[in-house]
């Protein structure tokens, strides 16, 4: 019998409900089959755990302010091994990793080669994962969790190349939230294209997704006001990567960019 045609988004892979659901609504993934010719297999280095389900997970095992890290530990590694991906039952939430390729499949189109050291830009909660080292070295303090074993990406999943000059911890900061800022571009480009100048309003800009929208609406993409100040909380190296002045001891000023009449909708807010 010949086996069947993979699907794009990883409909094949999906063992409950079989045929019935998408990879991140599904109850368990098949992690461990051959690779599909549209498919790329990443030897995993690190999971960078989704801050909401490292929280909920967190205080699940803590008891008098004291975390029971190997009860952490047995969770996440339960989680991943009954479902074929983590993804936290209780949040919904899963995170991304980095890893490096180690087998390409024929029909990929990713772009991809073997030995590209990469971050994954598709959820946790829908790649199919299989740890094999027990976390190991994980103190199950922070949600950045040294892991070894592989994750499968599917032939329309998203990976970048992780870039030379940054750490893998600043890479995967800003990959993270890259989707915030990728919003405020296209938002406010779209109002530039109109002549007009919106205000932009970031709630929560001292976080990593709102500190990387301010830097979007600039002024040479046609939109008013002054270059914002990179918050103390990131490093000087990624201020210098995306053009923004070096942190200072001083308060992150107001920010006004353009001006916006009445009859203008504000701009949409990334979360």
């Amino acid at each position: 019998m010949s086996r069947p045609v993979s699907s794009p988004v990883g409909l094949h892979r999906v063992l409950e409900p079989a045929g019935e659901s998408l990879p991140q609504a599904a109850c368990r993934l098949d992690a461990t089959s051959p690779l599909w010719p549209d498919e790329v297999r990443v030897a995993v280095e690190t999971l960078n755990l989704d801050a909401a389900s490292y929280r909920q997970l967190a205080e699940s095992h803590t008891a008098d302010g004291v975390l029971d890290a190997q009860a952490l530990k047995a969770q996440v590694l339960d989680i991943v091994a009954t479902r074929g991906k983590m993804q936290n039952p209780v949040t919904g939430s899963g995170g991304m990793l980095i890893g490096t390729v180690e087998e390409v499949g024929p029909e990929s189109t990713l772009g991809l080669a073997v030995g590209d050291r990469v971050a994954t830009l598709v959820s946790l909660s829908l790649t199919p994962l299989v740890i094999t080292d027990g976390l190991a070295s994980w103190d199950g303090r922070s949600e950045r969790v040294p892991a070894h074993g592989h994750a499968i990406l599917f032939g329309r999943s998203i990976a970048a190349k992780l870039p030379e000059d940054l750490s893998p911890e600043l890479a995967l900061m800003v990959m993270d939230v890259c989707g915030a800022p990728a919003l405020v571009r296209r938002v406010v480009e779209s109002y530039a294209a109109r002549g007009a100048a919106p205000t932009v309003l970031v709630l929560g800009g001292a976080g990593k997704s709102g500190s990387l929208a301010l830097a979007q609406p600039r002024p040479r993409r046609g939109v008013g006001g002054e270059s914002p100040w990179c918050p103390t909380r990131l490093r000087q190296s990624a201020c210098v990567r995306l053009g923004w002045p070096m942190p200072s001891s001083s308060p992150m000023p107001a920010l006004r960019w353009g001006s916006r009449r009445p009859s203008q909708p504000p701009v949409g807010r990334p979360t």
